[in-house]
């Protein structure tokens, strides 16, 4: 099917496709539920899991990069980007 030759790639895809089965059996609870109440607890455990794996995922891909001779300006881009969007998701109103 896929021929991935790097096993960094083979895992962040593999961390992603698990984090999407999470997903998908969460929202099979929730329907089979058939409770708000139930749901938003189901809701609030994704709500965890969800930024563990960016974390994971990207932190993956961080020392698969360093490997390679990376920058230490290149690694703190990155890092105040994955930051930003914490701080960002964390500001809604």
């Amino acid at each position: 099917m896929f021929l991935v030759k790097s096993k960094a790639v083979a895992m962040m895809a593999l961390m992603r496709c698990l984090s999407g089965l999470i997903e998908f059996t969460a929202a099979m609870l929730m329907f089979r539920y058939d409770s708000v109440e139930k749901a938003m607890k189901i809701n609030a455990a994704l709500a965890l899991i969800g930024p563990a794996v960016m974390v994971a995922v990207t932190s993956i891909g961080l020392i698969s990069l360093s490997s390679k001779g990376f920058s230490l300006y290149r690694f703190i881009i990155i890092a105040a980007g994955v930051a930003l969007i914490f701080v960002g998701v964390g500001r809604g109103k």
